[in-house]
């Protein structure tokens, strides 16, 4: 009698694993900015569906690199479009299924209770109220928002005088984090971020012309099934534009 509740047991455990298992899986490697939002689509998007999305999210250099190395993945979001054009250069990705699917803005932040103003146009400004704290950037050799903070300040001429102060992050997430827990006085990071984290404040917008278009170009990998190709269309959709919206993101340069 024990064998045979123990057969029965064994039969409905395969059963269910083999239902679990039939489940479509789509596996995406998102740059960590646009992951939180990523997620509050995939959990409405699943519902009522025999799917599952797995989100992993780091810088984008990281995850293009993983990309390469053979890590399992049917979608990559990158916050720019040198990572993209990277993995397909190395015929990773599908031919044609890239397009910029977000844009974003760069802001500079303190932490919330911090009561301090940054003017652009003064050149004195951000090094006087930086003095010898840190300033929380995205390592811009792996994360986007690092080469766009890179960008920004070399072109407002303010890299050398708070380059010395630089706190590299690995991605722009830790960057906000930074702040908000006071391990750096100031921060680069992007308006959604920003608009996410309680912690902090806008202290400043990085004009558009000092940095290059910020663009979330979305692709499918080499391996991509039907089930990623159908995620990638929902995401073009009104469903997913409204959480997007409501994080701040905004239609991607052309």
């Amino acid at each position: 009698m024990k064998k045979s509740l123990a057969l029965i047991a064994a039969l409905a455990l395969g059963l269910m694993t083999s239902a679990a298992s039939a489940a479509d899986q789509i596996k995406i490697f998102a740059a960590a900015s646009v992951a939180p939002s990523l997620q509050k689509i995939a959990d409405t998007y699943k519902v009522g569906k025999d799917v599952e999305v797995q989100i992993t999210p780091a810088a984008s250099g990281a995850l293009a690199k993983q990309i390469e190395a053979g890590a399992p993945a049917d979608i990559f979001i990158s916050a720019d479009l040198k990572w993209m054009t990277y993995v397909e250069g190395k015929g990773l990705m599908k031919d044609g299924s890239s397009f910029n699917l977000l844009g974003n803005s760069l802001v500079l932040v303190a932490a919330k209770d911090d009561k301090v103003s940054v003017d652009f146009a003064d050149k004195t400004s951000l090094p006087t109220v930086l003095g010898q704290e840190r300033l929380a950037v995205g390592e811009a050799k792996s994360v986007p928002a690092g080469a766009y903070a890179d960008q920004a300040l070399k072109s407002l001429g303010l890299y050398d005088a708070v380059s010395p102060h630089f706190a590299p992050a690995e991605n722009v997430r830790v960057a906000l984090q930074m702040v908000a827990r006071g391990e750096a006085k100031l921060g680069i990071v992007y308006g959604t971020d920003a608009a996410a984290e309680p912690g902090v404040a806008v202290v400043a917008t990085f004009p558009e012309t000092s940095h290059q278009p910020i663009v979330y170009p979305i692709g499918l990998t080499k391996n991509a099934g039907q089930a990623a190709a159908d995620f990638v269309t929902y995401l073009k959709g009104p469903e997913a534009e409204a959480v997007f919206t409501a994080a701040s993101f905004v239609k991607p340069a052309k």
